[in-house]
């Protein structure tokens, strides 16, 4: 994880998640979400092959987006990762139906 790289890489958004999981549809991801933020928080993503050791099931789509299935492949959360700068910004969250109403690659 983040050993011996500092504090790791920094999140945009976090209100996203939270808005997200006070919906009462959605309570049950709260959980879900605060571990992966807490996790991706310690992080150190220096490339993809980074995020696809600590996460297997990450999708890449596009130039910088990765998909990620939190919640027991309940919800999937898109981020665009920005490497060299240490930089992950939540672009989506939501539900596999919600997720196939939108273009990963251009959220």
């Amino acid at each position: 994880m983040g050993a011996g790289y500092g504090s790791g890489v920094r999140i945009i958004a976090r209100k996203t998640l939270r808005e997200f999981w006070e919906k009462r549809a959605h309570r049950d991801a709260e959980q879900p979400l605060r571990a992966w933020f807490a996790e991706v928080r310690k992080a150190a993503w220096r490339t993809p092959a980074d995020i696809k050791a600590a996460h297997r099931n990450a999708s890449f789509v596009g130039s910088d987006r990765v998909v990620f299935n939190v919640g027991g492949n309940k919800y999937r959360l898109v981020a665009a990762v920005k490497y060299s700068a240490q930089l992950v910004f939540i672009r989506f969250v939501g539900t596999h139906a919600d997720y196939d109403d939108i273009d990963a690659g251009e959220v």
